[in-house]
């Protein structure tokens, strides 16, 4: 066999050196890959951009806190192994983040960095997920936002009112968890409330809570608070005029530097802002999303209101087992079976 038929077999090694093309090659393979990206945005759910929307403001509120503590801002576009283990560190000590969450908040700032021409190197992705890897291990860590959401109470509500921060993001924060407490909504719901469907009316506030995940719309009353503090009419009302919003998302994004975003906040940038405002407030419990649900439950029907009544503000089928387990610890020790028996 000659030598030149024993090459023939012999697998070729594939050329170490980057191909070099000419100048219409490259125009080509630019303009696939601009098409490329266009077609991936648009057959990406509209909930995974606005998730990677908040992901990456997240992520500008981190080079802000971090530019506080060094004196020396760096621009969001600094993605490298150093910035983006120190925000698995951030997110994990300061905003007490699940593992799960920061997991999804690496991903979200990767894709948008690389969207917006940033080369991210795979040594900073791999390192932030190995900063990541024991959070995973940790049963507590692991149980952030998870299992039974505490039911808020106004005397807990009045607490938060009175350690929110400054400025337009206290306006903002201390109206989202009031109206989600006043239409007794899911984070979804709060995420999803349009501006112009928010009411104003001599009463109070008729608000239209949208269709989230398959559940029926519903259209809701809120009516105005005796406690200024805990109003969710007026609160509403200061944030509206205070961010200029007319229509639109009711709720948005705020900068470090005080700018609002243009897109509506996701669900878990909702619950974020909850539990970060209770924790700042010292409330001796977790509070989550789901809490100031709970809570609007419970509180209501101590004041004596209707399940029906309840039921229709919660959106909650008629035989919902969440919604009468929410009666039954608001009744517990409404005429008691242990009270005035003789003892």
């Amino acid at each position: 066999m000659s030598s030149e038929s024993t090459d023939a077999l012999v697998p070729r090694q594939p050329d170490a050196t980057p191909a070099v093309y000419d100048a219409a090659t490259l125009a080509v393979l630019h303009a696939m890959e601009e098409a490329a990206e266009k077609h991936l945005d648009a057959i990406r759910p509209h909930n995974t951009k606005r998730g990677y929307a908040n992901d990456w403001a997240l992520w500008e509120e981190f080079h802000g806190w971090l530019g506080e503590q060094t004196g020396h801002p760096l621009a969001s576009t600094n993605v490298t192994k150093g910035t983006l283990v120190g925000f698995v560190v951030w997110l994990d000590t300061i905003k007490l983040a699940a593992p799960t969450s920061i997991d999804r908040r690496i991903t979200g700032v990767t894709v948008t960095a690389r969207g917006l021409g940033v080369e991210v190197p795979k040594a900073a992705t791999v390192a932030a997920r190995q900063a990541l890897k024991p959070l995973k291990n940790d049963p507590e860590r692991m149980a952030r936002g998870r299992g039974k959401a505490a039911a808020v109470t106004p005397e807990q509500l009045r607490q938060m009112n009175a350690a929110v921060a400054d400025g337009l993001a206290g306006l903002r924060d201390r109206a989202l968890w009031l109206m989600a407490f006043g239409i007794a909504g899911r984070s979804a719901e709060v995420a999803e409330l349009r501006a112009e469907t928010i009411v104003h009316v001599s009463q109070g506030l008729e608000v239209h809570v949208p269709a989230v995940k398959g559940r029926p719309p519903r259209d809701v009353v809120v009516s105005y608070g005796k406690n200024v503090d805990t109003c969710p009419v007026r609160a509403w009302l200061t944030w509206r005029a205070a961010a200029g919003i007319t229509n639109g998302p009711a709720f948005l994004p705020i900068t470090v530097w005080g700018q609002l975003g243009d897109h509506a906040l996701s669900p878990e940038a909702v619950r974020e802002i909850i539990a970060r405002n209770a924790e700042r407030a010292g409330v001796a419990v977790r509070l989550t999303g789901h809490s100031m649900r709970a809570g609007f439950i419970t509180t209501s029907r101590r004041a004596g209101k209707r399940e029906e009544k309840i039921r229709a503000q919660s959106g909650h089928a008629d035989n919902s087992p969440a919604f009468w387990g929410y009666i039954r610890e608001a009744d517990k020790w409404t005429d008691a079976a242990s009270e005035d028996i003789g003892l």
